[in-house]
């Protein structure tokens, strides 16, 4: 996208977020839902298709742009990115990048005009961490498949038109292998869709379990080649995790905000905290660790539009900043003290919103794995 129209989006949606979302926030997290009126802005601002090409509708950013945005929308509550994230990344990508020309043309422009809502169903009970230990199935019947199996921690669910579902073709297969990617109309015979999980954070952001009981698909339901599944989704989360890397960098900012703001107007034995040393030890190590996160992000981002670096640097900014991110909330709740323990105090919020973003999208201890792995091959 052209530079100054860039950052006419980019100050259009920090304005949104400052002025629109932020003032909703104990709503929604109280509420456990997005309002009606700000999911209709956002698709107005083009957020529901930030990272699809421009010719399906979307804002067709690359990588750098992206983070860009993520940082703004980390100033308010995640769930809000949530709502459109699925359709930016792990689903929307998978159909941009290994769809067939009818799937891109039938969901692509609904996706990001925010008509329709994609949800990535990867993740099972016993295959998270490992996703290549899935038992879902699609068995081939003629040139139709009819794909079982239960689905778990599924975002966006109760909200989707269409899942990215994945299951294994080749009953013989283990791991990784023999693992195709469908596209699964959520309103097709065979679907169902639990409640939404009630979670410790991230309110208004909406997970629940996904049933396929022997769903029908046609064969152009398949997505990319068959047995090929594994490796779509391992590159859509890969783009993803640098994103929620950026995310992460603009929930610290909002984190440390918060926290010098508190420090220079809380009082105790009559003089403001501000003034006593070990409270600026607390903020200056937020602020150094949150520079350099952001200083990686924005690197990886730039080796990500180049294709230098797909891997080892959107782990490594994972593996970072969402780390980073706990600490500085964790920092943000002992500058306030007792009032960083009240329900309803912002850093609060972010302290129970942080702790999810080190699990889901590959734990951190799975980009350790990843990110030692690509060293020792290269």
């Amino acid at each position: 996208m052209d530079a100054e129209l860039f950052g006419q989006v980019l100050d259009a949606v920090r304005d949104f977020v400052r002025k629109e979302v932020v003032p909703r926030e104990a709503e929604i997290d109280e509420r456990d839902e997005i309002p009606a009126e700000i999911r209709d802005k956002a698709a107005e601002l083009g957020l529901f298709g930030w990272a699809l090409p421009e010719e399906y509708g979307g804002l067709g950013l690359g990588m750098a742009e992206d983070v860009r945005l993520a940082i703004e929308l980390g100033h308010t509550t995640p769930a809000f990115r949530s709502l459109f994230g699925t359709n930016n990344g792990i689903a929307g990508q998978a159909i941009v990048h290994h769809g067939t020309p009818d799937q891109r043309t039938r969901w692509l422009p609904r996706l990001a005009a925010g008509q329709a809502i994609a949800s990535f169903a990867l993740t099972e009970a016993e295959a998270g961490s490992d996703p290549g230990g899935l038992t879902s199935r699609a068995v081939r019947d003629g040139d139709r498949y009819r794909l079982s199996g239960t689905k778990r921690f599924i975002t966006n669910a109760p909200l989707a038109e269409v899942f990215v579902a994945f299951a294994r073709t080749d009953p013989d297969s283990t791991g990784s292998r023999g693992i195709s990617a469908f596209l699964v109309p959520a309103g097709a015979d065979g679907v169902t869709v639990g409640p939404h999980d009630a979670k410790m954070g991230q309110a208004g952001a909406w997970t629940s379990e996904v049933v396929f009981d022997d769903v029908e698909l046609s064969a152009d339901a398949l997505v990319g080649e068959e047995g090929k599944g594994f490796g779509i989704a391992m590159a859509s989360l890969a783009r993803g995790r640098l994103h929620i890397a950026a995310l992460c960098v603009g929930m610290a900012e909002r984190a440390l905000a918060e926290a010098v703001e508190y420090a220079r107007t809380a009082r105790q034995g009559g003089r403001v905290i501000g003034e006593y040393q070990l409270v600026q030890a607390l903020l200056a190590e937020s602020h150094a660790e949150l520079a350099a996160g952001r200083a990686m992000v924005h690197e990886a981002a730039a080796k990500y539009d180049s294709g230098e670096d797909r891997k080892l640097g959107p782990s490594s900014a994972k593996l970072f900043c969402t780390e980073m991110l706990g600490r500085v909330a964790d920092r943000a709740v002992q500058v306030h003290g007792g009032m960083g323990y009240v329900r309803g105090v912002t850093v609060e919020r972010i302290y129970r919103d942080a702790r999810l973003f080190r699990i889901y999208e590959g734990t951190s201890e799975i980009q350790k794995l990843v990110i030692a792995r690509q060293l020792l091959k290269d």
